[in-house]
């Protein structure tokens, strides 16, 4: 392939075009798949070899959280290492590409809501677009939060270990420890935007959600208990209380939702037999 096709490849337009009656033939299909596929190796490639250019500021932003923590016990409690002869290649690795992956998320994201979008119907395409507007947001909030939160929980886990110990944080486990407390924080704050979308389905109901409301409210903090990796009161309050006014929130919606139903007398409460108007 040329360099002209190549350029064509990625910053052109769609290389297939879609049928009178909305439908691509598979042929179709498959190259909208590779080139879509190709936009986001190309993305993540070029992130990652930029990103290792900028190692000590991404290491900073890291270990930010477990310098926050040493201050608070004082140095003697705890010391960072890396094991092995390549322990700090497999370091540098992991984290360019841990910031790789979160910087091309719009890419990559975009290129798959892209491919599946020409299969949708235009309703459906309204709600996938509100979807992902509230969702990329809620999301980055919860992470913002578990990264505030994250000195004081290892504050908690590290000021276990006994006096004359000096607890040894191998860095490389520490950054999966890092990225799973953000994730679960973000996804965490997605489950009340579920809940809003079950709804507009016709799945929940606004007063369902009243009902059990104290049930949620104390399986929101059992969740934030056994979801948050620190385990320590104060990390998971942060998660769960959120969690519930959001949760509260996506109620408010609900039974909004619900009355408008009622009013243009649109069932809400659909049977197994019935077909959701979305």
């Amino acid at each position: 392939m040329s360099i002209s096709g190549v350029v064509k490849l990625f910053v052109g337009k769609p290389v297939h075009p879609i049928g009178s009656d909305g439908r691509m033939a598979l042929s179709d299909h498959l190259r909208e798949l590779r080139a879509r596929i190709l936009k986001v190796v190309l993305a993540l490639l070029v992130t990652l070899i930029i990103s290792l250019f900028f190692f000590d500021p991404l290491f900073a932003v890291v270990n930010d959280p477990y310098q926050q923590a040493q201050d608070a016990l004082g140095a003697d409690r705890t010391q960072a290492t890396t094991s092995g002869a390549g322990g700090g290649l497999l370091l540098y690795l992991k984290l360019c590409g841990l910031a790789t992956l979160v910087l091309t998320s719009p890419v990559w994201l975009y290129q798959i809501w892209a491919f599946i979008l020409p299969g949708l119907h235009p309703h459906e395409r309204k709600w996938t677009r509100v979807f992902a507007a509230i969702a990329g947001p809620l999301f980055f909030a919860g992470i913002v939060l578990g990264y505030v939160t994250l000195p004081k929980g290892l504050e908690v886990l590290i000021g276990f270990t006994p006096d004359g110990l000096t607890n040894l944080v191998e860095f490389n486990e520490y950054l999966t420890f890092f990225s799973r407390t953000l994730l679960v924080f973000g996804i965490a704050f997605e489950i009340p935007l579920f809940v809003v979308m079950l709804n507009l389905a016709g799945v929940v109901k606004g007063k369902s959600l009243a009902a059990h409301r104290p049930w949620i409210i104390v399986g929101v903090f059992i969740f934030a208990a056994v979801a948050t990796p620190s385990t320590d009161p104060f990390t998971m309050t942060f998660m769960a209380v959120p969690m519930v006014l959001l949760f509260l929130v996506s109620e408010v919606i609900a039974r909004w939702n619900d009355k408008r139903r009622a009013a243009r007398g649109i069932n809400a409460g659909l049977s197994p037999d019935e077909i959701s108007t979305l």
